[in-house]
């Protein structure tokens, strides 16, 4: 099984203004693949983002990390960037994969920054912050992952066929 990270990032929710809910919709999602989940709500601050990107991945050996949140066009919106700045290799056809599957529910989709990408053994996601763009998202996404993880980790050899 997986151990997963769900990072939200948003400023009201961190200040206590606004009660995330998204964070419970990603782990309720993937309670199917992930035997463990980790939930922690930070700022749209650059450095935070990449700080606990870094030590979900590095010291902890998260296998997946998702993030909600700060992947929009506001001045705020981050995590797009501390995510690129912390992975090693990017995917960028998963990404694609979810804009294109979702856009076909509502055109506001292809205005997600969200990114994918590899650090070591872990794989990073962003999701867009609104509820129903996450269950979107994941329900899109969530058939791909146990394979992408096992790719990953070196313990697939073939794709397709």
């Amino acid at each position: 099984m997986v151990k997963a990270g769900i990072l939200v990032v948003s400023d009201s929710s961190y200040r206590q203004e606004r009660v995330s809910t998204t964070q419970h919709i990603i782990s309720d999602l993937i309670a199917s693949i992930a035997s463990e989940s980790t939930i922690k709500i930070v700022p749209d601050e650059l450095d935070l983002i990449k700080q606990n990107l870094v030590q979900w991945i590095d010291d902890e050996k998260l296998d997946l990390i998702i993030t909600t949140g700060g992947t929009g066009l506001s001045p705020r919106d981050n995590t797009p960037e501390a995510t690129l700045q912390v992975i090693e290799k990017e995917i960028p056809g998963i990404a694609e994969y979810a804009r294109v599957k979702t856009s076909m529910i509502t055109p506001l989709a292809c205005l997600s920054r969200s990114i994918c990408g590899i650090r070591g053994q872990s794989l990073v996601i962003n999701l867009p912050g609104s509820e129903k763009a996450v269950k979107e998202w994941l329900t899109v996404l969530l058939p791909l992952l146990p394979h992408a993880l096992e790719l990953i980790k070196g313990q697939a050899h073939r794709c397709g066929g």
